[in-house]
């Protein structure tokens, strides 16, 4: 009887353990949050093996801990346990557990691993201990910990199976979590690169004809056959498709449905879309129908670029075409009248004429001299041959030959210089800039009033010199501003083409030659009727300066700026392979050592490896933007970053300042003032000065801090962590940052080990948390630190 009494009693065990294995299963399957499903995971093999503690640590990529789940803690033993210093060392020791693994003695494994017994928060590794890895199809991604059996006692086997059950589940639910996420950041991704495509994009379902999706190009296409009575969801019921061929398909007269289900490929199709009242868009368009696995066309992705700007550009080019044509004509008239004069003259005409017909067909083939350079000059332009050398130079020699050059030929305009003292010599090709002048000037002359004054100003501008040629001419409209330097714009201030001949080209050919010598051109104006000022930046030729007795060792010399790009290595990540090459050749030529990519995911793994000293950081990247990147990139916080842009808006580079840009460059730069700017960024952040704000004082050269003149005491944490919030201050330094900079952790950050640690820095400093003088609390965010001068 009583070993049938033990069999039932066994058996009642046995069967209640299942029972409440499957009621866990149950509570586990009920979520899909991967944090709620962790922890009822926690807590049902808690309450299967009797054991007080619980723990499962998630690694993530490097080995590092990512999620900290636990069951049995309370929220102050809890916030205890992952502020303890210790626990990243524990955790590098049961990280790389190869199986499960019992212990029945926890001070005694501490000893076995080099630890002291009171290495870890008194009560929290007492008594038993068991682990397990969480593995997933063979890779290793956390760890699970039960602590401490009820009554002390040692856990069995059957705890062992029930640990490695719910382990083989909490890896499950890891593993498809973090696959579900990369599916949504990758989905996310496309819908962003299809949303920001130049080329419209629309998906129909081949069953019903119904729009499935389009994105923001193909709206725009569309929107202007639209009505407020046809939506641009229900435009195929009145358009109709001309194809290249010429016949008209109104969509409203086909069963779509039937027609998308046989679609065939189709590329780079001309089709023209119009609706009954006439109104129509010229597309380029490829069709691609997606098919399931049995052949059927289950849905088709239409691809169209509108092709107005591309007929817009053809009308501008046979609008230049037949100016040019006009401009050729009038000189050529008049050098075969006046040739024809000379021959054909009955009776000959006498010296004094015969001179005045030479000089019309010398100042005719001039003009058409002039053109045709500027034709040349134009094509090198777009296809990137046009060279310049530039050479040390005074600018006032260039403006003055200009002034020279422009009034030989009879205007009436006089020029006004206004030049201040001690301007820096320029590296200019001489007569390019010239060039550049006497175009600016005949442009001006061209719309200002009759013997109105043409200025010109220069002001030192950083490594440039910006010069400015003004008039009191017409002026120019907002909106006709940015076209101003375009080709075929067509038309400049006051209605009328610009150019050195009337060609068109002079702006076009000036914006190609300031930018060749790595300077910016742009114009101004108050508005219509208010004058124009046309202003171009050219770079100040450096002076070099000698390493003292270098250049007699060697001959040759090593400037200061060679010495601190030496051991310099600096990351370049922009999208475009011009850019990448010229920064590249720029920076290699100045001695640092140059990194660069197009792909800004690759950023957090060159940032790791590589170990740049600065990073030059685009503004528009593919799928993101620079700020973005500075916000979602942990690695770049370390680093000094320069943004390169072509964006000059101020809102635009005070949004990349406060995003933390140690400098912002606007496209196109010279390489003087790249180099400049590089060099200036790193020795900034390499020999940074005593920082100040109010009381408090900070020599990073010597590690002291001081507070009213008396020196305070910290430990090597307190610290590097008043550091960070110091080169940092005015600008919020995260939780995440603090934890990558302070602690050396890159994954997970912890809040509360930083407010333990923030706590005690604000003691040392006799700053009030309630009312802060050095270090403020951004709620949920981080802290940062008053910047000197102000909060």
């Amino acid at each position: 009887m009583t070993d049938r009494g033990e069999a039932a009693r066994q058996v009642g065990a046995l069967r209640e353990r299942i029972s409440k294995l499957s009621a866990a299963s149950v509570r586990i399957s009920a979520s899909l949050d991967l944090e709620t499903v962790l922890r009822e995971i926690a807590d049902s093999a808690r309450s299967l093996t009797g054991a007080r503690l619980s723990m499962i640590v998630t690694i993530g990529e490097g080995g590092m801990a990512r999620d900290f789940v636990t069951s049995g803690l309370t929220e102050e033993e809890h916030r205890r346990l992952t502020a303890w210093p210790g626990g990243p060392r524990l955790f590098e020791h049961l990280r790389d557990l190869p199986d499960a693994v019992r212990i029945s003695d926890g001070p005694a494994y501490l000893a076995s691993l080099g630890l002291p017994p009171d290495f870890v928060p008194a009560g929290s590794f007492q008594g038993g201990f068991q682990g397990t890895p969480l593995r997933h199809r063979g890779r290793h991604i956390g760890n699970f910990y039960l602590l401490q059996k009820e009554g002390s006692g040692d856990f069995t086997s059957e705890d062992e199976e029930i640990l490695v059950l719910f382990a083989a589940q909490a890896a499950t639910a890891i593993a498809n979590a973090r696959t579900h996420r990369a599916e949504q950041r990758a989905r996310a991704d496309l819908e962003a690169l299809i949303e920001t495509s130049p080329v419209g994009v629309v998906v129909l379902d081949a069953r019903t004809g119904d729009l499935i999706s389009a994105n923001r190009e193909a709206e725009r296409i569309a929107e202007g056959l639209g009505t407020p009575a046809q939506p641009f969801e229900a435009l195929h019921r009145v358009i109709t498709v001309r194809r290249a061929d010429g016949r008209p398909v109104p969509l409203a007269k086909l069963p779509l449905a039937v027609e998308l289900k046989n679609a065939r490929t189709l590329r780079a199709e001309e089709i023209v879309l119009s609706v009954p009242d006439g109104r129509s868009v010229a597309t380029l368009t490829n069709v691609t129908p997606i098919r399931s696995g049995d052949g059927t066309v289950e849905s088709v992705v239409v691809t169209m670029q509108d092709l107005a700007p591309l007929e817009e550009l053809e009308r501008l080019r046979t609008e230049f075409l037949g100016m040019v044509g006009h401009e050729l004509r009038t000189p050529i008239a008049s050098i075969k009248g006046s040739a024809a004069t000379l021959l054909e003259a009955s009776p000959p005409l006498d010296p004094a004429e015969m001179r005045e017909f030479h000089r019309i067909i010398l100042a005719q083939a001039d003009q058409m001299r002039g053109l045709v350079s500027d034709l040349l000059d134009a094509g090198r332009i777009d296809t990137g041959t046009l060279s310049v050398a530039p050479e040390p130079t005074e600018l006032a020699a260039l403006i003055d030959r200009a002034r020279a050059t422009f009034l030989s030929g009879g205007s009436g305009h006089p020029i006004l210089i206004d030049l201040p003292a001690g301007l820096p010599r320029v590296m200019a090709d001489r007569r390019r800039i010239v060039q550049v002048l006497n175009n600016l000037f005949s442009n001006a002359a061209r719309h200002a009033p009759e013997s109105s004054p043409i200025r010109v100003a220069a002001v030192h501008d950083a490594v440039h010199l910006r010069v400015s040629v003004s008039d009191e001419g017409r002026g120019v409209a907002p909106e006709r501003l940015p076209h101003l330097f375009r080709k075929y714009s067509g038309v400049v201030a006051g209605g009328r083409a610009a150019g050195a001949a009337g060609s068109g080209l002079g702006l076009s050919i000036s914006k190609g030659l300031v930018e060749a010598h790595g300077g910016r051109i742009w114009a101004e104006s108050p508005g219509v009727g208010r004058g124009t000022s046309v202003r171009f930046t050219i770079p100040v030729a450096e002076a070099r300066t000698e390493v003292p007795g270098s250049a007699a060792r060697t001959g040759a010399g090593r400037s200061a700026a060679g010495a601190l790009a030496h051991a310099a290595r600096v990351l370049v990540v922009d999208d475009d392979p011009q850019t990448l090459r010229y920064v590249r050749d720029v920076l290699t030529r100045s001695g640092y050592g140059t990194l660069v990519t197009g792909d800004p995911r690759e950023l957090p793994v060159i940032i790791r490896t590589e170990r740049p000293n600065l990073v030059l950081l685009d503004l528009l990247l593919p799928g993101t933007d620079g700020i973005e990147l500075m916000e979602r990139v942990p690695e770049l916080a370390d680093l000094p970053v320069i943004f390169i842009s072509a964006y000059e808006r101020d809102e635009t580079i005070a949004r990349a300042f406060d995003a933390g840009a140690a400098d912002y460059i606007v496209k196109p730069f010279s390489a003087t003032e790249l180099v400049a700017r590089v060099r200036a960024a790193l020795r900034r952040h390499a020999d940074p000065e005593i920082f100040v704000s109010g009381e408090l004082a900070i020599d990073y050269d010597r590690r002291r801090v001081t507070l009213g003149g008396r020196r305070l005491e910290l430990t090597a944490t307190e610290y590097e962590l008043l550091r960070v919030l110091s080169l940092d201050a005015g600008r919020v330094s995260t939780y995440d940052t603090l934890m990558r900079r302070v602690w050396g952790r890159r994954k997970n950050p912890n809040p509360k080990l930083v407010r333990a640690f923030v706590k005690r820095l604000r003691q040392r400093l006799g700053d009030d948390a309630s009312s802060p003088t050095y270090i403020f609390n951004e709620r949920g965010v981080g802290y940062r630190m008053a910047a000197p001068g102000g909060e």
